[in-house]
């Protein structure tokens, strides 16, 4: 309970700022996701995101409804989806990041840059210590998407 009032904690910070734009916070964390690639295919974005891949499902077509996301197929497997912010994603994206850093620096403030730092270093070991590789899961593959995930969860957006 008490990890789950800490995500809560931050994510209200962020809340307002992607309602005001016409996201839910999934949404916003797709696109935040995907500016900091070309592109991602579906699974890893599901990874990147934690978002579960049904509920991803629901998200991308709204997102490319809305024109801030395109979907093609991967020339070499076309079961598989790419994924990328469009142009009217990416302006979207940089009219948010003002806001976003401004957010982040406050949080820096209030927590303490350093402690904030430590908070970090110490929630990557937290989740590297209790992730189990079972012999059927979790390839080379998957454990880059999940050091991907923990790298971009950790700093504000590149604008």
């Amino acid at each position: 309970m008490l990890l789950l009032a800490a995500r809560e904690a931050v994510t209200q910070r962020f809340r307002h700022q992607a309602k005001a734009h016409g996201l839910t916070e999934q949404q916003w964390r797709v696109v935040r996701a995907l500016a900091e690639v070309e592109s991602l295919e579906i699974i890893a974005l599901s990874a990147v995101c934690h978002i579960h891949s049904a509920s991803l499902s629901r998200i991308l077509p709204k997102l490319g409804k809305a024109g801030l996301i395109s979907r093609c197929s991967n020339a070499a497997d076309h079961r598989r989806v790419i994924v990328s912010l469009t142009p009217r994603g990416r302006r979207l994206l940089e009219e948010l990041m003002p806001d976003s850093r401004k957010i982040y620096q406050q949080l820096a403030r209030d927590v303490g840059p350093e402690r904030l730092e430590r908070m970090y270093a110490m929630l990557e070991e937290f989740i590297t210590l209790l992730e189990v590789k079972k012999p059927d899961q979790a390839g080379p593959a998957e454990a880059s998407v999940r050091r991907a995930s923990r790298k971009l969860a950790r700093r504000e957006p590149e604008q």
